[in-house]
C-alpha cells in the first residue's frame, strides 16, 4: 500500500479519486490547495503525488519546483491530472519533472495503472545496486 497525496481543489473530484485510489489499496492524503499540499509533503512525504495544475494559492509549477528543489522530496513521482489539455501546460509540467500527465476526465483504471508503474519505477531507483 502506498500513500498518495492528491492535490485537487474540486471536492467532488477529490472524493471520487479518494474512493478509486483507496479501492485500489492506497492510502490517500487529500489536499485542497497548495498550502495544505506543501505542509503534507514536508511533514509526511507521500510515495506519489497526483497534482491538478490549477489549485489555489500557488501555481502548480511552483509546487513542482518546490518538490524538485528539496533533496528530501525531489524523487517523489508526480502524476498530473488536470483539465488543461493545452500544449503550454503540458510542456511546463514535463519541464519541471512530472512522470505522467492525464487530462480530465480520466479512466480510473488508466490512472491506477500509471500510479502502479511509477511506484514500481521509484522502488527500483531506491534499491541499492548489486555492483
Amino acid at each position: 500500500m502506498a500513500t498518495i497525496l492528491v492535490i485537487e481543489d474540486d471536492i467532488t473530484f477529490l472524493s471520487l479519486l479518494n474512493a478509486h485510489l483507496s479501492g485500489a489499496g492506497h492510502a490517500v492524503q487529500p489536499a485542497e490547495d497548495a498550502a495544505i499540499a506543501l505542509r503534507a509533503i514536508v511533514t509526511s512525504p507521500p510515495d506519489l503525488i497526483v497534482l491538478d495544475m490549477h489549485v489555489p494559492y500557488l501555481d502548480s509549477v511552483e509546487i513542482l519546483e518546490a518538490i524538485r528543489s528539496d533533496p528530501a522530496t525531489r524523487d517523489i513521482p508526480v502524476i498530473v491530472l488536470t483539465g488543461s489539455a493545452d500544449d503550454e501546460t503540458y510542456a511546463r509540467a514535463y519541464k519541471v519533472g512530472v512522470q505522467d500527465y492525464f487530462t480530465k476526465p480520466v479512466q480510473s483504471e488508466d490512472l491506477i495503472k500509471a500510479i502502479a508503474t511509477q511506484l514500481a519505477v521509484a522502488a527500483r531507483k531506491r534499491r541499492p545496486s548489486k555492483f
